[in-house]
């Protein structure tokens, strides 16, 4: 999965991010957000102007601190769903962020594009790493797909994934 042209794993591929993706975009970050936005007693121009600001924030931080990382669009079946942005290095595959659309989760979408991953690195004899928010549901799935925690810092756990351990 290292080109740079669309990836095709059947009904989910990938695409580079371009220009034009940033309100998609917005929508799934916004989306992590959601529950969060919901208890704020903020006015929705507020709750917008809240998650924009963190938006560009994280993106910055993504571009600033791993700026040769994949930024890829998640389609399922030709739809955008969600977003994945991968970091590649010389023995670690680090998934910096991987989110799939809530009204297309549970479908498997992102557990096949982690298992992709899983391939690539056993074959490159890399690890993958993912940081997981304790509270996230999602963290279920990569202790039973063999990721071990690395780190805890009480909001994130360094999970890790070898294929031979």
């Amino acid at each position: 999965m290292t080109e740079e042209s669309a990836i095709n794993t059947g009904p989910i591929t990938l695409r580079p991010v371009a220009a034009d993706d940033e309100p998609f975009l917005l929508s799934v970050y916004a989306s992590t957000r959601a529950a969060e936005m919901a208890q704020v007693p903020w006015s929705e121009e507020q709750r917008a102007a809240f998650v924009q600001m963190q938006f560009t924030a994280q993106t910055q931080h993504y571009e600033t601190n791993a700026p040769e990382a994949r930024h890829d669009v998640i389609l399922f079946n030709g739809m955008p769903v969600g977003r994945m942005y991968v970091d590649r290095s010389e023995k670690v595959i680090h998934v910096l962020d991987i989110t799939v659309l809530p009204e297309h989760r549970h479908q498997g979408i992102g557990l096949s594009l982690i298992k992709d991953l899983m391939e690539e690195a056993a074959s490159e004899g890399k690890a993958v790493t993912i940081h997981v928010e304790t509270y996230n549901p999602s963290r279920q799935i990569f202790e039973r797909l063999g990721f071990l925690p690395l780190e805890d810092d009480g909001m994130n756990i360094l999970f890790e994934w070898r294929a031979a351990r």
